[in-house]
């Protein structure tokens, strides 16, 4: 297991990590309770807000609001977080080589 995650390139790694975050993201928004009662996220939304949120991009399609607790609030800071930490790390990585 150890020989796989010493093939991939730096790129792989970033990409990867970027999209099992997402995975992640998606599933939580699913399973975690975080929305308002009667709000009703579809898998679609939860995946386009959490590649929103690990990318950083801000866009979201439904109102925060009103569909998030706050528990499905932090859910979404925790990932902004998350990719925030990974796109620093991975441009001080590039910036250091």
């Amino acid at each position: 297991m150890a020989a796989f995650w010493q093939m991939l390139t730096p790129a792989q790694l970033f990409v990867g990590s970027f999209l099992v975050l997402i995975l992640l993201g998606t599933v939580g928004f699913k399973v975690l309770p975080g929305l308002h009662a009667g709000a009703e996220l579809s898998w679609l939304d939860a995946l386009f807000t959490a590649t929103s949120a690990v990318c950083v991009t801000g866009l979201i399609v439904v109102d925060t609001a009103e569909f998030f607790t706050t528990w499905g609030q932090a859910y979404i800071l925790v990932l902004i977080q998350l990719g925030g930490l990974g796109i620093i790390s991975f441009t001080s990585v590039i910036i250091s080589t």
